[in-house]
């Protein structure tokens, strides 16, 4: 561990362990927040459990907390590690370095400083982005890779402009978000209105419930920094696109494991993930919109738990 993290304030109210709302009981007996200096900024990150390292990736526009209902399974097989992206939650939000490799080389350092020189990886929507970068830019630091509900940019053909209605839905925001300015300024003061409709679309037939909503957009709501920092990974598509264009012209061999909720990006992630990689696994959890590990936690804790005994196992 970086000698630096171990003189770091302990992270406390809102976007912390102590200041998440509805954990399950026991979580922080098992899960701490700790702040983590990787040289380059310092990250927020939620780690407990025992056994070789996991490190987990949220997805726009949420935080480590997405990950609250598997975590304490997992962590009786793995040393968690759930952090908040550059930009998100109490992690740093810097003005650049929002294109996928930097943010990759960000995850590198946070599990450098942790210790972890060899790990297990899970990333979702944004999340899925950077760890397809990590896997690519930093092939030796991976066993194996988990990622979900997203497109690649630079891999993934490209979306049409005008698309059916509930399409559109789910997916104008790819654009609005890379908006230089003016998504912040229509956002700013309607939080809920804009991340509240973004939540009910890619739920499918089951919402998350209003409190768990309303929990991420309050935060988001709270800085505008935290805002501000919410797109930037979208404005930074051009700079991941000509990154992705060149990894993928050296394909993954680790073992993937490709998921997507029935009712959202289906098995168009497996199919993604086979543009790029050798040994690609894919799986559809049916009944289950884009938030992935909030409406089907146990569907995909059992998931994780096959793919990841030959790595815990130390296979």
């Amino acid at each position: 561990m970086s000698a630096f993290s171990t003189r770091l304030p302990t992270p406390e109210g809102p976007g912390s362990v102590s200041g998440a709302p509805q954990l399950a009981e026991g979580f922080t007996d098992t899960f701490t927040s700790r702040y983590v200096d990787t040289g380059e900024l310092r990250l927020h990150a939620v780690t407990g459990g025992d056994g070789p390292p996991l490190l987990l990736v949220h997805g726009w526009p949420q935080t480590w907390y997405q990950w609250r209902m598997v975590m304490p399974a997992l962590a009786r097989d793995f040393q968690v590690v759930a952090v908040d992206q550059r930009g998100i939650g109490l992690s740093d939000k810097p003005q650049d370095g929002y294109d996928a490799g930097t943010l990759a080389g960000d995850l590198v350092a946070l599990m450098d400083a942790l210790g972890h020189q060899r790990f297990a990886l899970v990333g979702f929507d944004t999340g899925m982005l950077i760890s397809y970068a990590l896997a690519a830019d930093h092939p030796d630091r991976l066993a194996r890779l988990v990622v979900g509900e997203a497109p690649l940019p630079g891999v993934s053909p490209p979306f049409p402009l005008i698309l059916p209605p509930q399409l559109n839905d789910r997916l104008w925001h790819l654009a609005f978000n890379q908006l230089v300015k003016v998504n912040e300024q229509l956002v700013t003061g309607r939080e809920a209105i804009f991340f509240g409709a973004e939540y009910a679309a890619s739920a499918g037939t089951k919402k998350l419930p209003d409190d768990t909503v309303r929990y991420y957009v309050d935060i988001l709501a709270a800085d505008p920094d935290a805002l501000h920092g919410s797109f930037q990974l979208y404005r930074a598509f051009p700079t991941t696109i000509a990154q992705n264009q060149q990894r993928k012209t050296r394909r993954l061999t680790l073992p993937v494991l490709a998921i997507g909720g029935a009712e959202s990006s289906g098995d168009m992630v497996g199919a993604t993930m086979r543009l790029t990689a050798d040994d690609v696994q894919g799986l559809v959890i049916p009944g289950c919109g884009h938030w992935v590990a909030e409406q089907a936690p146990e569907e995909l804790l059992a998931a994780l738990t096959t793919f990841l005994t030959p790595y815990r196992d130390g296979r």
